[in-house]
């Protein structure tokens, strides 16, 4: 199995994590405040599960799941993530990061920015456009009828591919959404984002296939 490590603890990366962990996956949890503030939630997940700064979780990573704001995205350590495959879960938010003019202007998604600051990972965007309490509960067997999909975004094929069999083993078929130059067709407020899986208030959510994953990244506009 796969060793996934984890730079910051929120929402959609704890749910991530414990997916992760049932699906019989290592985790390495970080977060900004230093591994001796995570003990209850490696406790939760488990002896497959451990606390460690973020370098470290980094490092120990097979993949590497970064899940911080965008403001944040100086402080992901770049030198331990050069050649691994990094998912990008963030979402740009002005009122929480502060006004950014590439992705305000559109000159970049979010995912780009990050890659500056990673240029030598190998960064595919996924689980941003879905509610954690929805990627919690609509996790499906491979070969069932109801299985939904989540979108992918990415420049490098084995980056896909590995990240893509992640995703696969923890309840979920991928629909490939294109370069990350495309990713901002699942960015906050898009069609895609989430919608397809049901409104928050019903926290069980409802399936999303894959036609419908591709005709709502299809109506985005910019």
């Amino acid at each position: 199995m796969t060793t996934v490590g984890f730079i910051g603890s929120g929402n959609i990366g704890l749910t991530i994590a414990r997916l992760a962990v049932d699906a019989g996956h290592q985790v390495v949890i970080s977060n900004s405040r230093g591994p001796e503030t995570l003990g209850d939630t490696t406790a939760r997940l488990g002896l497959r599960a451990s606390a460690a700064t973020s370098g470290e979780a980094a490092a120990a990573g097979d993949i590497v799941v970064v899940t911080v704001p965008v403001k944040a995205f100086p402080d992901v350590p770049a030198a331990p993530l050069a050649g691994k495959t990094v998912i990008d879960t963030c979402n740009y938010g002005a009122e929480r990061d502060g006004y950014i003019p590439e992705l305000d202007s559109n000159a970049l998604t979010s995912s780009e920015l990050l890659l500056r600051y990673l240029p030598d990972a190998r960064l595919v965007k996924a689980f941003n456009n879905i509610f954690y309490k929805h990627l919690f509960a609509l996790g499906r067997p491979a070969g069932v009828a109801d299985r939904s999909y989540l979108p992918i975004a990415g420049d490098s094929a084995p980056a896909k591919a590995t990240v893509t069999e992640f995703i696969e083993s923890i309840g979920y078929s991928v629909v490939d959404a294109g370069p990350l130059a495309d990713s901002w067709r699942q960015a906050t407020g898009t069609p895609v984002w989430g919608t397809p899986y049901g409104p928050y208030s019903n926290e069980k959510g409802q399936p999303a296939g894959e036609d419908v994953i591709r005709a709502a990244l299809t109506r985005a506009t910019r």
